[in-house]
């Protein structure tokens, strides 16, 4: 199959209706990250800023928006028709359309939130190293979930099988490329309940 650039495939799914099902496929391990980044600013105790990497429709802006504690949420995503879709439902918060890496936010953020986002570019340990960099207030944290890595060989036929190109990396090479980039209290677990895949990746600038 011809490869597409991602951000073409997903305008393509958000016009035919395809995000919902992202969505509902994605509930389980997005509620553990979402989760996360409530305990953690409970711990604070102060309000905190945060964007969503890859929002898609907006639905995970809305979960975060929904926290008593969120002063302001961003959603950015390379797909337009994702974000026309995101901004149709939700007026309250701001959207973004960008192609990544290049985008550079104008703002610092406490969080960063993405799940099935990093693995679509070529040098996803680059942009680790400008989340880390330019996107993280000290002491932020940066939580992302991805689905295609090696040890999950189900997703190792994707990239043939969806049309894209894929990073594909192991578990310890991701942790590598997390320390490399100057995060620490790196952690990291598989999230999705019983048949959960979600390999979830967290660390914090400091």
């Amino acid at each position: 199959m011809e490869r597409r650039p991602a951000t073409d495939v997903f305008h393509d799914w958000a016009v035919r209706g395809k995000d919902e099902g992202m969505e509902r496929g994605h509930a389980l391990s997005v509620a553990e990250m979402v989760d996360f980044i409530s305990v953690k600013s409970e711990q604070r105790n102060s309000n905190f800023s945060a964007v969503d990497v890859g929002c898609g429709n907006g639905w995970v802006v809305r979960i975060l928006a929904d926290n008593p504690l969120c002063q302001q949420v961003v959603g950015i995503d390379g797909a337009k028709a994702m974000i026309d879709k995101a901004k149709s439902i939700d007026d309250d918060n701001q959207y973004i359309c960008a192609r990544l890496p290049d985008y550079s936010p104008t703002t610092k953020f406490d969080y960063i939130h993405s799940m099935e986002f990093l693995y679509y570019l070529d040098e996803p340990e680059q942009m680790l190293q400008l989340f880390h960099d330019n996107w993280l207030k000290e002491g932020g944290w940066a939580v992302i979930g991805i689905d295609h890595y090696m040890e999950n060989e189900d997703s190792l036929s994707w990239p043939e099988h969806v049309g894209v190109n894929m990073a594909t990396r192991t578990i310890s090479q991701w942790e590598t490329a997390w320390n490399k980039a100057g995060f620490n209290k790196v952690e990291h677990w598989v999230a999705g309940g019983e048949e959960g895949v979600t390999l979830v990746f967290v660390g914090q600038k400091s």
